[in-house]
C-alpha cells in the first residue's frame, strides 16, 4: 500500500574473451553492453531515482580514454543513460561501427568490464552527484577506481575518523564518498608498495607500471578498509587497469548472485535476473556468501575469497517479502507461504463466515501472498465440505450435497490503483480529499452490509495511504467489516541497512504504542526509555542495548493491532476495521534462510543499528514528544 524505498541494485559484467569473439558468436561487439542494459532493466524495481554505469576498456594506448561513466536521475534514468551511450555511435559509418577492432580502439564504452547501478535514496539526498558509480581519477590506470553499491553504513562517524587519521581531508560527508576515498587510499598505498618492490628489483618506467597492474592485490585493500564498516552492503568496484571486485557484508544483510562460464562473469542483486538475461538454470547461479568477495584480475582469472569472518546470518527478510522480484522460485514459494500462514487468524476475524466474505489484495506486490492465502482458504473449505458430507452420512439428499459443494472462496479484485497524486497538489484537507481517489473500486464486487472484505498487502508501515485513501474508498462498498492483512509482522523499528524508514514516529505501530502508554498512565516508561538511551548515547563498544523495546513490552500484538485499527479509522468510517499481522515465527517459518528481522523484533545485527535506533528515539522525544507536552 505504501511504497518503501530500497537502496539499491547492482550489476557487473566481465568479458573473458576479445570483443571480436562476441561479434562473431552473438552478432555484435555490444554483447556485454546490451546484457548490462537487460540486467539493469530487470532490476528497475530496486531503484527509480537514478541510474549509472561505468566501463573499462582494456589495453588502451596512452592518450586514449579507457574509463567511461554515464549517469542520470529520474524514473527514466536507465533508458536515458543507454540512449546517451548509443547516441555517441550514431554518426559512425555502418562499416566501421560493425567492426569490433575499430570499436575497441575508437569508440567509448566499447570495453570488457562494466558495472551498473540503480538508486533509491534512503537519506533524502538526490541529484546527479549522489548517483553511482562514484569515480576516483588518477594518471595511473591502476589507481583509477569506480565503485557502486547496495549499502547503508551505520557507523559513518567511525569511517570518517579512519579517513582523517590517515591525514585525509574529506570534502563531503557521505558514506559512499568515504568508502570511495578509503578504498582509493588503500589502492594508492598498494600501488606504492609494489612500485618500491619492483624498483628495488631493477624494473623501470613502463615495466614497473605493467608489473603493478598485473599484481595489484584488491583482497588486501578491501580487507583493511572493510574492517571499519558496520552495515549491510554489496559493493562492486573496478580499477582503470581492469581489476574488479564485488564484496558482501559478513552478516549477509544485502544480497548478490553471480554466474560464470568461459565467456563471461555476471553479477547482480537478484538471482532470477541472471537466470533470465543469461538463460541459465537456477543451479548455475551462485550466491556470494557472507564476508566473501568475488575478484576478477586483469587477465580475466576469477576467484572468490573470504575477506571477513562470517557473522551470524542476518539476511534481510524484507528482500523476500517485498523488494526482490517474485519470479525467483524460492521467493515465490516463500511469499505464498506467508499468505497461507495467515488463514487461521483471518478466519477468526470473520467468525469463519466464508459464505459472506470476499478476499482481495492491494496491487501489486502482495499478489503472490494473496495466492497463498487463497490456497490456504481453499484447503480449509475443502476440509469443511468433507466434514459436512460425512456428518450427513448416507441420508444426504442431492440438494444438500449440491448446497455443500457450491460453497466457494469468493475472490475479487476490489481495488485498482487509478492515479498518482502529483507533488504539486496542495497540502491539508484538499490534498487528503484528492488522496482518497488514488485508488478506485470495483462496484458490485461485494454485497453491501452483508459481506466482510478481507484485503491482503505485504506490509503496513505508516498507515498514511490506508487512512487517507484505501479505507475511505473501500468503505464506499459498504462492507460489514474490512480486515486488512499484512503478510509481514508489525513494523516497529527503523531500518538502517538500506530501506527508507528511519524515523520512529513514521510507524503506526510506534504511534499506537505511545498512545496506549498514555492511556494506561504509563508515560514513565517513555521518559525512562529516553533517559536510558541518552545515558548510553556516548558509550563505546558493542555492549549496547536497544532500549526502545521497552515501549512495546507492556502490550501484546493484539493490543497494538486493535489500537492501530482505531488510529486508521475516522468518524465517517462505517465498516468496522480490523488488522491481522504475520507473526515473527510465521515469517521465519516461511523464509528460514533470511532471518534478519530487526524492523519487527528490534534485534539489530550490528552495534551501529542499535545506536541508531536509540538515537532515533532520542530525536523523537526531543523534536516531537517534549514539544507536544509544552503546548
Amino acid at each position: 500500500m505504501e511504497t518503501l524505498k530500497h537502496e539499491c541494485g547492482v550489476a557487473m559484467i566481465r568479458l573473458l574473451k576479445p570483443l571480436d569473439y562476441y561479434h562473431r558468436k552473438y552478432g555484435s561487439w555490444m554483447y556485454a553492453l546490451n546484457r548490462l542494459y537487460l540486467l539493469m532493466e530487470k532490476q528497475h524495481n530496486r531503484g527509480q531515482e537514478g541510474a549509472g554505469l561505468a566501463c573499462v576498456k582494456l589495453e588502451a594506448n596512452p592518450g586514449e580514454e579507457y574509463m567511461f561513466r554515464e549517469r542520470a536521475v529520474g524514473t527514466g534514468a536507465i533508458t536515458e543513460i543507454f540512449d546517451n551511450v548509443y547516441k555517441q555511435y550514431k554518426d559512425i559509418p555502418a562499416e566501421q561501427f560493425k567492426d569490433p577492432s575499430f570499436a575497441k580502439t575508437n569508440l567509448p564504452f566499447a570495453g570488457e568490464l562494466y558495472i551498473g547501478h540503480l538508486r533509491y535514496s534512503t537519506t533524502g539526498k538526490s541529484g546527479l552527484s549522489y548517483i553511482h558509480p562514484f569515480l576516483r581519477r588518477s594518471n595511473w590506470r591502476a589507481r583509477n577506481l569506480a565503485i557502486c553499491g547496495n549499502f547503508n553504513m551505520t557507523n559513518v562517524n567511525d569511517i570518517f575518523q579512519d579517513l582523517t587519521l590517515t591525514g585525509q581531508h574529506p570534502r563531503h560527508y557521505a558514506d559512499t564518498y568515504f568508502i570511495l576515498e578509503q578504498l582509493g587510499h588503500r589502492l594508492d598505498r598498494e600501488a606504492e608498495r609494489l612500485f618500491r618492490k619492483y624498483e628495488a628489483e631493477g624494473l623501470k618506467n613502463l615495466d614497473i607500471t605493467h608489473a603493478i597492474e598485473e599484481n595489484i592485490d584488491l583482497a588486501n585493500i578491501i580487507e583493511k578498509a572493510a574492517s571499519t564498516w558496520d552495515g549491510g552492503y554489496v559493493i562492486c568496484g573496478v580499477t582503470g587497469s581492469g581489476e574488479s571486485f564485488s564484496f558482501r557484508d559478513p552478516w549477509g544483510i544485502r544480497t548478490a548472485f553471480y554466474y560464470a562460464d568461459d565467456e563471461i562473469v555476471v553479477l547482480a542483486s537478484e538471482r532470477p535476473v541472471i537466470q533470465t538475461v543469461m538463460n541459465v538454470d537456477k543451479n548455475d547461479v551462485k550466491e556470494l556468501q557472507r564476508g566473501e568477495a568475488l575478484f576478477i584480475n586483469r587477465a580475466g582469472k576469477m576467484r572468490t575469497s573470504q575477506i571477513l569472518d562470517p557473522k551470524p546470518l542476518n539476511a534481510c527478510s524484507f528482500e523476500r517479502i517485498y523488494f526482490s522480484r517474485g519470479s525467483d522460485i524460492d521467493i515465490y514459494k516463500e511469499r505464498k507461504k506467508l499468505g497461507e500462514n495467515l488463514v487461521d487468524p483471518i478466519l477468526k476475524k470473520i467468525d469463519y463466515d466464508i459464505r459472506h466474505s470476499v478476499f482481495s489484495f492491494i496491487p501489486n506486490t502482495a499478489e503472490v501472498a494473496y495466492y497463498g492465502m487463497l490456497e490456504g482458504l481453499q484447503k480449509y473449505l475443502d476440509e469443511l465440505k468433507s466434514r459436512q458430507i460425512i456428518e450427513k452420512g448416507a441420508s444426504i439428499s442431492e440438494s444438500e450435497l449440491r448446497e455443500i459443494l457450491s460453497q466457494r472462496i469468493r475472490n475479487e479484485k476490489v481495488a485498482i490503483k487509478d492515479i498518482k497524486l502529483r507533488t504539486f497538489i496542495a497540502e491539508g484537507n484538499s490534498r487528503n480529499d484528492l488522496a482518497a481517489h488514488v485508488y478506485d473500486i470495483t462496484y458490485g464486487s461485494i454485497t453491501p452490509s452483508e459481506d466482510n472484505l478481507v484485503v491482503i498487502d505485504d506490509s503496513i508501515v505508516r498507515g498514511t495511504t490506508l487512512r487517507q485513501s484505501i479505507i475511505n474508498i473501500l468503505d464506499r462498498l459498504n462492507p460489514k467489516k474490512i480486515v486488512f492483512v499484512s503478510s509481514s509482522p508489525q513494523i516497529r523499528y527503523p531500518d538502517y541497512y538500506g530501506i527508507d524508514m528511519s524515523s520512529m514516529d513514521e510507524f503506526i505501530a510506534f504511534k499506537a504504542a505511545i498512545e496506549l502508554l498514555k492511556e494506561k498512565k504509563k508515560e514513565d516508561v517513555i521518559i525512562d526509555t529516553y533517559h536510558k538511551a541518552k545515558k548510553q548515547q556516548m558509550q563505546a563498544g558493542e555492549t549496547i542495548i536497544n532500549y526502545v523495546k521497552a515501549i512495546y513490552a507492556p502490550f501484546t500484538d493484539d493490543d497494538l493491532s486493535r489500537k492501530m485499527a482505531k488510529l486508521l479509522s475516522s468518524p465517517t468510517t462505517r465498516a468496522k476495521i480490523e488488522l491481522v499481522f504475520q507473526t515473527i515465527d510465521g515469517l521465519h517459518a516461511a523464509c528460514p534462510n533470511h532471518p534478519g528481522d530487526w524492523y519487527f523484533s528490534g534485534d539489530y545485527p550490528t552495534p551501529g543499528g542499535i545506536r541508531m535506533v536509540n538515537q532515533a528515539f532520542i530525536n523523537y522525544m526531543e523534536e516531537t514528544y517534549f514539544k507536544q507536552d509544552n503546548k
